[in-house]
C-alpha cells in the first residue's frame, strides 16, 4: 500500500478552492501540494484596519479609481514579515474581485510580484500568493502568465520525494491532457512538458519504485502513465511543432518514459526503441 497521506494531507479543502482550477488543473494540483506540506496554522485574520471590503464598494459607488489595488501592490515590493505579506496578498486578493475595473488595468509585471511570493519560505504567504493569482485569474489577459506560472512551480515540487506522491495522485479533469495539445500557446507546453518530465523521472528512481503506490483513477498519474493515457499520441505530435524548444523537451519526456534513470544514457535507442515511434503507427 502507499504510504498514507497526514493528516494534514486531509485537510478539507474548501469549495472555492475549486475555482484555482485555471485551465485543465494545474493551479489545484499546486494548492494541493503545498497544502499538504503545511503545519496546521490559525487562518489569517479576515478584518483589516482600513476594512477594504467596504472602502472599495463605497469609492466604486462614487465612480474613478480608488488606488487601494495599487496601494497595496505598491506596498508588497517592501520589506515584510511573513504575517504582513500575507495580509497585504489576502486583501489585494479581495481588492481583486471587488474593483474589477482597477484589476482589469494591472499589469503582467503586477502578476509576476504576486507570482513570486510563490517562492516565499513561508507556506502561509504561498498560499495566499495562490488565492491572489486565483482572482487575477478571472482576468482573461493574465491566465496563460498564471498557468505557466503555476506548472513552473509544481515542476520544482515534484523534485520533492516528500510531495511526489500527492502531486501525482492528485485528481485532475478528464480533460488533462488538453493542456498537451499543439494549439496551446508554445511557453505554456515548454513548461507542462517539463513537468511531465519531472514526474516521469521521479516515479523512475528506486527510492519510489521501493514501494507499491496506489493511485485514485481520475488521478494526474493515471492521465499521464495510466495504460489508458493518450500522453504517447501528443507527445508525438509534439515532436514535429514548430517551436525547437518544444520539440526538444516533447523527446525528453519520451526518453524519460521509456527509460529508467540507470538505463538513461542509452537515450539514443529508447527514442528509437519508443511505441510512438515504431513503424505502422
Amino acid at each position: 500500500m502507499g504510504k498514507n497521506l497526514s493528516p494534514l494531507g486531509q485537510l478539507n479543502i474548501r469549495k472555492s478552492v475549486l475555482g484555482l482550477t485555471i485551465g485543465a488543473g494545474a493551479v489545484y494540483l499546486l494548492y494541493k501540494a503545498i497544502k499538504t506540506g503545511m503545519k496546521c496554522q490559525q487562518p489569517l485574520s479576515t478584518s483589516s484596519p482600513t476594512c477594504i471590503a467596504r472602502l472599495a464598494i463605497e469609492r466604486e459607488r462614487h465612480g474613478g479609481d480608488s488606488g487601494e489595488l495599487r496601494r497595496l501592490l505598491n506596498s508588497l515590493e517592501n520589506r515584510h514579515d511573513e504575517y504582513t505579506k500575507g495580509m497585504i496578498l489576502h486583501n489585494i486578493t479581495r481588492c481583486v474581485y471587488l474593483l474589477e475595473a482597477e484589476a482589469s488595468a494591472c499589469t503582467p509585471d503586477d502578476i509576476m510580484l504576486v507570482g513570486s511570493m510563490l517562492d516565499d519560505k513561508d507556506n502561509s504567504v504561498k498560499i495566499q500568493a495562490l488565492n491572489t493569482l486565483k482572482a487575477f485569474s478571472g482576468i482573461r489577459k493574465f491566465r496563460l502568465k498564471i498557468q505557466v506560472q503555476a506548472i513552473r512551480l509544481l515542476s520544482r515540487l515534484a523534485q520533492k520525494n516528500d510531495l511526489l506522491y500527492d502531486i501525482l495522485n492528485c485528481q485532475v479533469h478528464t480533460n488533462f491532457l488538453n493542456l498537451f495539445q499543439v494549439k496551446q500557446p508554445g511557453s505554456l507546453l515548454f513548461e507542462v512538458l517539463v513537468f511531465a518530465e519531472r514526474l516521469s523521472e521521479g516515479r523512475n528512481t528506486p527510492h519510489y519504485r521501493a514501494v507499491k503506490w496506489h493511485y485514485n483513477e481520475q488521478s494526474l498519474h493515471e492521465a499521464l502513465f495510466g495504460e489508458k493515457s493518450r500522453l504517447a499520441d501528443r507527445l508525438l505530435a509534439l515532436v514535429i511543432h514548430p517551436e525547437e524548444e518544444v520539440q526538444i523537451q516533447a523527446c525528453k519526456v519520451i526518453v524519460s518514459l521509456q527509460c529508467p534513470q540507470d538505463v538513461r544514457g542509452r537515450s539514443s535507442s529508447c527514442i528509437t526503441g519508443h511505441p510512438c515511434f515504431n513503424s505502422g503507427e
